[in-house]
């Protein structure tokens, strides 16, 4: 897969699936993909609801969104694919590979000298008049936030059905380990080391100072519950990926889902490596 608007991601994905075919590796890509790189009718192709299960792993072409795409396709598909990502793009603080050691990056994928990190993805519910009205998953984030007119919003917020507050701000993110190098650290939320079994409750722009973020166990389930009264418009969102607006009286539903999801690596970089590189961290 590749970010379609990226004119350098799909000459990447079109030089890396050449490389696979000249070591005895049949490429796969995604059909929207293979027809803006113009190699439809060279390598075989399947659709996004396929690809996970016709595949031995996902690579994605482009930066942290692009990833988060194709983390997407994988988590929602009865498939579990590994993925690597080659960074296209700005930051991609979750790929692993740049333009320079791609083909350092394919070559360990093809001999096998890649290792395996899991991470946590979280399950998002909106439950509307007792039903689910919608079910994703994501890998790191899930907010509830206001409508782009709309004023700051009020919900009320529960773990494991315990009443915690209830928040006023533009927006709540409830993000993974993961996801705390994110939308939850522009948000001022902590950063929280992907090995942690851990879950973040953060405010954007709290209208109460002493609105603070807050790091839940993994196992917490978190509830939602925007207020009906209010005249704001609500929008739930899940990595920033797919979006909904929320009708009066619905709920989200938060938790850890029951699968997780698998990134390749195979650099000696560390997180803290990655933190300095990419976000400048600690200079």
């Amino acid at each position: 897969m590749a970010r379609l608007a990226l004119p350098a991601a799909l000459t990447a994905l079109a030089e890396a699936a050449a490389w696979l075919e000249s070591r005895s590796c049949t490429p796969t890509v995604e059909a929207e993909t293979a027809h803006a790189a113009g190699v439809a009718d060279r390598w075989p192709t399947a659709s996004r609801e396929a690809l996970a299960a016709q595949v031995d792993v996902i690579i994605a072409f482009g930066g942290d969104g692009t990833l988060l795409d194709a983390a997407s396709v994988v988590a929602h598909s009865p498939a579990d694919v590994p993925l690597l990502g080659v960074n296209l793009g700005r930051l991609g603080f979750l790929t692993e590979a740049g333009r320079s050691d791609m083909m350092a990056a394919l070559g360990a994928v093809v001999e096998g000298r890649t290792r395996t990190e899991t991470r946590l993805l979280l399950s998002g519910s909106v439950i509307r008049a007792g039903e689910r009205a919608i079910d994703r998953l994501a890998l790191n984030d899930i907010v509830v936030t206001r409508g782009a007119l709309s004023r700051m919003i009020e919900l009320d917020v529960a773990v494991d059905d315990q009443f915690v507050s209830h928040v006023k701000a533009d927006g709540l993110i409830v993000a993974s380990a993961t996801g705390s190098t994110a939308y939850n650290l522009s948000a001022g939320g902590p950063i929280v080391h992907p090995a942690v079994d851990a879950l973040v409750l953060t405010p954007i722009a709290p209208h109460t100072l002493t609105n603070r973020p807050l790091v839940l166990p993994a196992t917490a389930r978190i509830t939602l519950r925007p207020d009906r009264d209010s005249r704001s418009d609500f929008v739930v969102t899940f990595d920033g990926q797919f979006g909904a607006p929320l009708e009066p009286g619905d709920i989200v539903d938060i938790s850890r889902a029951l699968r997780v999801l698998s990134l390749l690596r195979f650099s000696p970089r560390t997180h803290f490596d990655m933190l300095r590189e990419k976000l400048q961290w600690g200079k």
